[in-house]
């Protein structure tokens, strides 16, 4: 998400928080937004699924911290107007947009002629990552990775934790991220005194930017690390333990704070995304929470009633099949569903289907035919009501 697409779009709104709402409030909302809203839930519903992209495109943004914070500089600086862009258009009659009080700018002097160059991008560089003098730099954190694992349909209904090897960038073990030789230690810029800013007067206005010299870190590393040149990262093999929640679905991703790639010289690290992919399984099918199962039934079961051993993701449990019950007819057992990290779980959905002998013997047939008699006897036409009959 680039600050070009930020600029029109009220991410507060989309989740019904207030901008002064804290990080735990945005996140209990966007949870409650997302499960009301999730495709899962609402197949086929494109008003819903808008809704839930919306909902976590605006997560993506507010729900990270130093996001956040650029996204909220952004539209500070749009709604001000108190300054004059780089490069922008002046004109308009005296204390119109143009004229004391105001300005005039086009969209693209705002956002760049998609060249590359200038425009409030690169004005941004400056103000949005710490404007204002004396004040600190924001650690720069390390990058998102992602991944992909494969689980088992009951794996991934009820949870599993599984060990993942990754091969990315990591905190030096020698200098334990410092970036600095062991026994010393990063010393404060003499430049920018630590803040990462140097002052730049334009014009009439001042502001800060980067500071050269030591890249914006507000330290500067003396005897570097050899083992990391300084940087505080090295790339190795890791192995790090993957919980997957219960009830996990298909192409849904995990997310592992602060696993991903590390930061430079003990900045924090990246996250780590995991994508889930979920093998289907030879018995069970699901709907949203709900377990669903077919299992094969005689024609007696059905007529006469009784009790069926049926599968479930924790053993077997048994099902009264009432007298009479219909070929396909679907019984539910409550709570034996996939299960929830919260709440009640759902139900198992059990089909029953008849299964018709493919042969008799002499004493099956000779009583099928006696029951055929009297079923006829007794009135039963099977296509009695049968629009076809007619």
């Amino acid at each position: 998400m680039t600050q070009r697409e930020w600029a029109d779009k009220d991410y507060y709104a989309d989740l019904g928080v207030s901008k002064s709402a804290g990080q735990d409030e945005i996140k209990k909302a966007y949870r409650k937004l997302a499960r009301e809203n999730h495709p899962d839930v609402h197949a086929g519903d494109a008003k819903k699924e808008d809704r839930f992209k919306r909902v976590s495109e605006a997560y993506s943004v507010i729900g990270d911290a130093d996001k956040r914070a650029e996204y909220d500089e952004l539209r500070a600086a749009l709604r001000g107007g108190g300054f004059r862009f780089p490069g922008a258009t002046t004109g308009g009659a005296p204390g119109g947009a143009g004229g004391p009080g105001g300005f005039d700018f086009n969209i693209s002097d705002i956002f760049g002629d998609g060249s590359g160059g200038g425009g409030f991008g690169d004005f941004l560089g400056g103000f949005a990552s710490r404007a204002g003098a004396g004040r600190s730099s924001r650690p720069r954190r390390g990058a998102d990775v992602e991944t992909e694992i494969t689980l088992d349909f009951r794996e991934a209904a009820k949870g599993v934790t599984i060990p993942l090897q990754l091969t990315n960038p990591s905190p030096c073990t020698t200098c334990h991220g410092s970036g600095a030789k062991p026994g010393t230690s990063p010393v404060t810029c003499g430049t920018c005194h630590g803040s990462g800013f140097v002052n730049e007067q334009r014009g009439a206005f001042g502001f800060s930017a980067p500071c050269t010299d030591c890249g914006g870190q507000g330290t500067r590393i003396e005897d570097p690390c050899s083992d990391c040149s300084g940087t505080g990262v090295t790339t190795r093999r890791r192995t790090i333990t993957v919980r997957v929640p219960a009830g996990v679905v298909d192409g849904q991703k995990v997310r592992l704070a602060g696993q991903g790639e590390a930061g430079l010289r003990g900045r924090p690290a990246g996250d780590l995304f995991v994508t889930v992919h979920v093998r289907p399984d030879e018995i069970f099918t699901r709907m949203g929470d709900d377990l669903e199962v077919t299992v094969p039934v005689s024609f007696g079961e059905l007529a006469l009633g009784g009790t069926i051993t049926v599968p479930t993701l924790d053993g077997k449990v048994r099902v009264r099949v009432p007298a009479g019950t219909a070929d396909g007819r679907t019984l539910r057992v409550r709570g034996r569903g996939i299960p929830k990290r919260a709440g009640t779980p759902g139900d198992l959905l059990v089909t029953v289907q008849v299964q018709v002998p493919q042969k008799l013997d002499d004493a099956a047939a000779s009583a099928l035919r006696s029951y055929v008699e009297a079923e006829r006897a007794g009135g039963f036409n099977p296509r009695d009501g049968w629009a076809g009959a007619k």
